[in-house]
């Protein structure tokens, strides 16, 4: 069931976050966008899975009802984060259900490092962009005028950088170095280019705080979480932390 499950996972996050278009997520409302989606998660859970069983269509059609109904609720953190968790309560249940997708696959006779390889790949792009959106989402109420001085892009891309180095520090056993990150990223946020102003201004330092707060909890939880299922599967003789 495991290998299975990791299977769909990594396509799930290739569907939704490597595959979907900023056009097809603006317009999903649309039936002709919600319709390409969903063929991308039905062709991406082929593909990772080996597989044209029948409850792979049966997950892609699920997909599409979660997404149609989210699509006519007004974007904000809660339905998005309850998006995320129908999805993967809906991976668990097609796992279970049917187990055997990866083992009578055609990736059945894959090595066996190679569900290693899709989960640490699928959590990585889930700990970075899957976090990005969620992040952004969050923030979004606050405004965009916190951010008008940066350079354009920089949070977006020192949102990815932490997120990945968090990601590459847990599953590495290190997580004492997140705290050498979270001194850091306040000592360059507030302390550069003498801007006393910047680090005088609160509602900017809530603003990054809580931003950063949320970045942070989000990787270390993909990472934990990432870090026990590699647990779970059959060894390769590599030691790995534990969660």
């Amino acid at each position: 069931m495991l290998e299975t499950l990791i299977a769909l996972f990594a396509a799930h996050v290739l569907a939704d976050y490597v595959f979907q278009t900023g056009n097809m997520v603006a317009q999903k409302d649309k039936f002709l966008y919600l319709t390409l989606h969903g063929l991308i998660v039905l062709a991406t859970a082929i593909v990772a899975t080996g597989s044209i069983a029948a409850p792979i269509f049966v997950l892609a059609a699920l997909h599409l009802v979660t997404d149609a109904i989210k699509s006519r609720i007004e974007e904000s953190i809660a339905p998005h984060l309850v998006d995320q968790l129908v999805h993967l309560i809906t991976l668990i249940a097609i796992s279970a259900y049917a187990p055997d997708i990866w083992k009578t696959g055609m990736w059945a006779a894959a090595p066996a490092y190679v569900p290693h390889i899709l989960l640490l790949v699928s959590g990585a792009i889930y700990a970075t962009r899957a976090g990005g959106f969620a992040v952004g989402i969050l923030m979004a109420p606050y405004g965009p005028e916190f951010s008008k001085d940066s350079l354009p892009g920089g949070g977006k891309m020192i949102g990815l950088l932490e997120r990945g180095l968090i990601y590459v520090l847990v599953l590495a056993g290190l997580p004492i170095g997140i705290g050498f990150l979270v001194a850091a990223k306040s000592v360059l946020r507030f302390e550069t280019a003498g801007d006393k102003d910047l680090a005088e201004n609160r509602k900017r330092s809530e603003y990054v705080i809580i931003g950063t707060l949320a970045s942070f909890g989000w990787a270390i939880l993909v990472s934990l979480a990432i870090l026990f299922l590699l647990a779970q599967l059959p060894a390769l003789g590599i030691a790995l932390p534990k969660p």
